[in-house]
C-alpha cells in the first residue's frame, strides 16, 4: 500500500494549512529550509525531468473549528508551497503538482460558503504543473501565521474574517465528507497547546494579475466588485508595469468610456469620463479615498493601482462632476524586506530612475516603512519642451497594540516644465490651410515659458478595531502647492490662417493650501436574518488659494516661420483669493437580504461656503449652499458567478458667480440611472456590461432675456449622456492575460440658450475601444520571455460645443517585449508603434493636442 501525502486547509476561527507527508521526523522541513514566500513560483519549479505529483482527490471535512480541505496524492513526495494575497483572497500555489480528480472535473474544485466569513474555496490547475488554492474572505484578508512543528511539519495558521464565531456545525461541503483520523485531531491539539510564539507571515496584498476582485472606492469598505451596483474598473499594478506607465494620462486610456483630454506633457491632468470633462480641482480625483485638490501631472512611482468609479459619487466624496471619480491607491509598507530599483531610458531624451524600499524597522515588525523616490528628465516631440521631476514619498506604519494602526504619509514633488504644450490650431492640422500643414512638433509657446511646481503632502490614517464587527478610521491630509508660471496662450487665428494671436501671462504665482479630514465608523450587525454593513462618516475640508499674475498682449507668432523671444505689450495685474469650506455627513448601509440579493442605500448632506475676492478691485463675492446626494442600488445573483444590478445616484458641484438680479448660482447636479451585469467567466477572468443614462442639470448658459445686459449667465442649460460599456480583465489561459473594453457614448446638449439643442458634447467620442494583452512563456528554455500588444481606438468627436469642427478618429498600436528571471526584469515598450499622426483632444479651434509619435522606452528592474 503506497504512502500518502496530504495538504490540509482548516478554515474557521483558526485555520491551518499543513504539509503532512508520511515520512520520519528527520525528513520534515525546518524553518531554515522553508522557501521564502516572496519568491515566485517559478523559483520553486523543478526541472522537467522531475515527476509532477498528481492530486487525485480533494475533500472538505467539517471540524469543530470550521472546515478542513484536504488535497490527497498517492505519492510520497513532499510538496512545497508559495503563498500570497490578492484582495480578500489568501492564495497558495503548489509547484510540480496537478489536479486529476476522479469526479470528471479534472481541473477545478469549488466550495461555496463553507463556513461563516469565508465566501469561497477553490483548487484549480494554474498551469501544467502548478496547483492554486484560493481562500476568499467575506470582509477582509485572513491573517497568516507560520509554524514549524516537530510533529506536524510546515503549518500555516489563518485567522478567519468571520463577523461572528461559528455557532453551529458548518454546512455540508460539495464533496463527500470524511472523518479526521485520531492522530490528526491529536496533532491539532498539540499545535494549539504549543508555548512557542508562532512566526508571523503577512503577505504583501499584491493584486492577482490583471483581474481585481475587491475595491474600497465604491463603498469605502472592502467590497467584491461583483457586489457593487455601479460600474467600476481597476487598473492593477501588473498592467501598470507591463505597459511601463509613469503617469495618469497613460493609465487612464485602459478604461472604457474614459478618454485623455490633456497630453502627458501638460502640467495638469484632465480626462473625459462618460462624455463629461473631469478637470483639475473638480473634486473628482482622490488619493486613497481622500480628495486630491491639485491634480497635477506626477510620476507613478508610489502608485499601486488606479480605481475609476463611473458616474456620480457625491454620496461618499462630496462635490464633483457627474462623469466619474478617479482614485489613486498608493503603495503601502510591507512586512517582508523589499528593495526594488528601476532604470529607464527612451525616445526624446527620456531618462528615469526609481527606487522602492520597504520592510520592518524593528524585530517585532510593529513598525514598517516604505520609501518611493524617482527622478525623471524627459524631453518631448514638441519643440524645446522639457520636464524635470523629483518625487520622494515616505510612508511609516505603526502597530499600536493588536487593534490599532497608525500610518503616517508624506510626499514631496519638485517639477519644472520648460515651455508647456498649449496645442496647435485646427486649421493646418485636421482642417485645410492654404499656407500648408502645421508640423505637430510646433510649439506656439515661447522657449522662455515655464511651469515650476513645488508640492508637499502630509497626513495620517488611524485605524482602530473595537471588535471583529466594528471599526473606526480617521484620515487627514494637508496639501501645499506652490507654482510659478509664464506662458503665451493662443487666443485666435488671423484671417490669413498664418498668424496666431497670443495672450502673455507673466509672473503668475499660485499658492494653494488644502486640508481634508474624514472619520468613518463601520460595523456589521443583523436584524433577524438580514445582514447589514453600516458606514457612518463625516468629512471636513478647507481650501485657501491665491492667484496673481500680469497679463498683456504678446506679439503674434507665424505658425509656418516662427520667430520667438517676442516682446510683450503693457501688462495689467490680476489677483484674486478663494476660500472654500465644506462639511459633509453621510450614512450607507450594505444590506444582504438573502445570500443572492443585496441592497445598497446611502445619503449624504453637504454644506459649503465659498468666498472669492478680487484683490485688485477690492471686491468680494460670497456664496453658500446645501446639497443632498442619495444613492440606491440592488444586486441580484441568480447563480454565484453572475451579478445583475441596478442603481440610482446623484452628484453636485458648486458654481461660482452671480446671476442677473444678484442671486448666487445653485450647484450643478448630476443624476445617473445604471443597470448592468458582472460575470466571473472562470476563476481567472471576469467581465462586466453596463448601460447608463446621466443628466447634467443647472448648467450655466448665456442669459439672453430681454433687459439683461451682456455677460450674465442663467442656469437653464442641460446635457445628457447615454451609453454602453463592456470590459474584460484577467487570464484567458496560463500566461495569457487580457485587459480590454468597449464604450458607446451619446452625449448631447438637451437645453441651452447659446448652442443648438442636440449638439454633441465636445471631446466625447461616440465609440472607443481598448485592448491590452500579454503572453508569457510558462516553461522550457524560454520561460520568462513575454510579449504584449495594445490597440486603442477613439472615434470622431466634436472640438467645441458649437460643433464647428470634428477631431478625427484614430487607431493606435502599442507593443512590449519583456523577460523575467528570478528578481530581474527587462522590457522594451513601444507606444504608437506605426507612428500614426493623431490628435488626443481639442480645447478650442486654436488649441488641438497632438498625440505622441512612435516612442520607445527600455526598462531594467531589480528586486532584492
Amino acid at each position: 500500500m503506497g504512502q500518502k501525502s496530504h495538504i490540509l486547509f482548516a478554515i474557521g476561527v483558526i485555520s491551518i494549512l499543513r504539509i503532512q507527508p508520511a515520512q520520519a521526523d528527520s525528513d520534515i522541513s525546518r524553518l531554515q529550509d522553508i522557501i521564502h514566500p516572496q519568491r515566485s513560483t517559478a523559483l520553486l519549479a523543478q526541472d522537467s525531468g522531475v515527476t509532477v505529483v498528481q492530486v487525485t482527490e480533494v475533500k472538505a471535512n467539517p471540524t469543530d473549528k470550521g472546515v478542513e480541505i484536504i488535497l490527497q496524492t498517492a505519492l510520497g513526495q513532499q510538496l512545497q508551497v508559495v503563498n500570497r494575497s490578492a484582495g480578500n483572497s489568501f492564495i497558495v500555489e503548489i509547484p510540480n503538482a496537478q489536479l486529476r480528480l476522479p469526479s470528471g472535473d479534472a481541473f477545478t474544485f469549488r466550495s461555496e460558503k463553507p463556513v461563516e466569513g469565508i465566501t469561497q474555496i477553490t483548487a484549480s490547475n494554474l498551469d501544467a504543473n502548478t496547483i492554486r488554492v484560493t481562500v476568499t474572505g467575506e470582509a477582509g484578508l485572513p491573517t497568516v501565521e507560520l509554524f514549524d512543528s516537530p510533529d506536524e511539519g510546515l503549518i500555516f495558521g489563518v485567522a478567519s474574517v468571520a463577523s461572528t464565531p461559528p455557532q453551529q456545525q458548518p454546512p455540508t461541503p460539495q464533496t463527500p465528507e470524511q472523518e479526521q483520523s485520531t492522530s490528526e485531531t491529536q496533532a491539532e491539539q498539540e499545535v494549539s497547546a504549543e508555548d512557542d510564539q508562532p512566526i508571523e507571515l503577512v503577505v504583501t496584498g499584491e493584486q492577482d494579475g490583471y483581474r481585481v476582485r475587491d475595491t474600497s472606492t465604491a463603498t469605502k469598505t472592502d467590497t467584491p466588485l461583483r457586489d457593487i451596483p455601479q460600474s467600476i474598473q481597476v487598473i492593477p499594478q501588473q498592467v501598470i508595469r507591463d505597459q511601463n506607465i509613469t503617469q495618469l494620462q497613460d493609465a487612464i486610456r485602459n478604461v472604457p468610456g474614459v478618454n485623455v483630454f490633456t497630453p502627458p506633457s501638460f502640467p495638469t491632468v484632465n480626462v473625459n469620463i462618460r462624455g463629461f470633462l473631469v478637470g483639475a480641482y473638480s473634486g473628482n480625483y482622490l488619493r486613497d479615498g481622500l480628495r486630491e485638490p491639485s491634480q497635477t501631472t506626477f510620476d507613478f512611482a508610489n502608485i499601486e493601482r488606479v480605481e475609476v468609479l463611473k458616474g456620480p459619487a457625491s454620496v461618499l466624496f462630496g462635490r464633483g462632476l457627474p462623469g466619474g471619480t478617479v482614485n489613486l491607491i498608493t503603495k503601502q509598507p510591507l512586512r517582508d524586506p523589499f528593495y526594488g530599483v528601476d532604470a529607464m531610458i527612451g525616445s526624446d531624451d527620456f531618462y528615469r530612475g526609481a527606487v522602492d524600499l520597504s520592510g520592518p524597522l524593528n524585530d517585532s515588525g510593529t513598525i514598517l516603512y516604505r520609501l518611493n523616490t524617482t527622478y525623471k528628465n524627459a524631453g518631448s516631440f514638441v519643440d524645446f519642451l522639457e520636464n524635470r521631476q523629483l518625487l520622494i514619498a515616505p510612508v511609516l506604519s505603526l502597530a499600536i497594540g493588536e487593534k490599532t494602526k497608525l500610518t503616517l504619509e508624506g510626499e514631496y514633488i519638485d517639477s519644472t516644465t520648460n515651455s508647456s504644450n498649449l496645442g496647435i490650431p485646427a486649421d493646418g492640422t485636421i482642417l485645410p490651410n492654404p499656407n500648408g500643414k502645421i508640423p505637430r512638433n510646433r510649439n506656439i509657446n515661447e522657449p522662455s515659458a515655464f511651469y515650476k511646481l513645488t508640492l508637499g503632502r502630509v497626513g495620517y490614517r488611524l485605524e482602530h478595531k473595537f471588535s471583529d464587527n466594528w471599526s473606526l478610521q480617521n484620515a487627514f491630509r494637508a496639501v501645499f502647492e506652490r507654482n510659478e508660471q509664464e506662458l503665451f496662450l493662443p487666443t485666435s487665428l488671423a484671417d490669413n490662417n498664418q498668424i496666431v494671436n497670443r495672450l502673455a501671462i507673466k509672473d503668475r504665482r499660485v499658492e494653494s493650501d488644502s486640508y481634508d479630514l474624514a472619520v468613518d465608523l463601520a460595523g456589521k450587525f443583523s436584524t433577524g436574518s438580514i445582514e447589514h454593513q453600516l458606514l457612518i462618516g463625516t468629512t471636513l475640508s478647507f481650501d485657501r488659494t491665491t492667484d496673481q499674475s500680469f497679463r498683456g498682449t504678446a506679439a503674434p507668432l507665424d505658425l509656418f516661420n516662427p520667430v520667438y523671444n517676442s516682446t510683450v505689450g503693457s501688462l495689467s495685474r490680476a489677483s484674486d483669493a478663494t476660500k472654500t469650506d465644506s462639511l459633509g455627513i453621510y450614512i450607507q448601509d450594505q444590506i444582504k437580504l438573502v445570500e443572492n440579493l443585496k441592497l445598497l442605500l446611502g445619503v449624504r448632506f453637504d454644506t459649503f461656503k465659498q468666498t472669492t475676492e478680487n484683490l485688485v478691485a477690492n471686491t468680494a463675492l460670497e456664496q453658500s449652499d446645501n446639497a443632498f446626494s442619495p444613492r440606491v442600488g440592488i444586486v441580484y445573483q441568480p447563480v454565484t458567478p453572475i451579478s445583475l444590478y441596478a442603481s440610482y445616484t446623484r452628484s453636485f458641484s458648486p458654481v461660482t458667480g452671480i446671476a442677473f438680479g444678484g442671486n448666487s448660482f445653485q450647484p450643478e447636479r448630476g443624476t445617473q440611472y445604471e443597470v448592468g451585469v458582472k460575470a466571473d467567466l472562470n476563476d481567472r477572468l471576469s467581465a462586466s456590461l453596463a448601460f447608463y443614462d446621466i443628466t447634467r442639470s443647472n448648467v450655466t448658459t448665456e442669459d439672453n432675456r430681454p433687459g439683461v445686459p451682456p455677460g450674465f449667465s442663467i442656469q437653464t442649460g442641460e446635457q445628457r449622456s447615454r451609453g454602453i460599456e463592456l470590459s474584460f480583465a484577467g487570464e484567458i489561459l496560463p500566461g495569457w492575460s487580457i485587459f480590454a473594453g468597449y464604450a458607446y457614448n451619446d452625449a448631447r446638449i438637451t437645453k441651452d440658450n447659446t448652442f443648438a439643442v442636440d449638439n454633441r458634447v465636445n471631446n466625447a467620442p461616440e465609440n472607443s475601444f481598448n485592448l491590452w494583452t500579454t503572453y508569457e512563456i510558462q516553461q522550457g528554455s524560454f520561460q520568462g520571455f513575454g510579449v504584449g500588444a495594445g490597440f486603442f481606438f477613439v472615434g470622431d468627436r466634436q472640438g467645441d460645443l458649437a460643433n464647428t469642427f470634428t477631431v478625427p478618429s484614430y487607431f493606435r498600436t502599442d507593443a512590449a517585449l519583456f523577460y523575467k528571471r528570478d528578481r530581474f526584469r527587462a522590457q522594451i515598450n513601444f507606444r504608437n508603434l506605426f507612428d500614426v499622426d493623431y490628435f488626443e483632444s481639442a480645447a478650442n479651434r486654436v488649441r488641438l493636442f497632438a498625440g505622441e509619435p512612435l516612442t520607445v522606452q527600455g526598462t531594467i528592474s531589480w528586486e532584492f
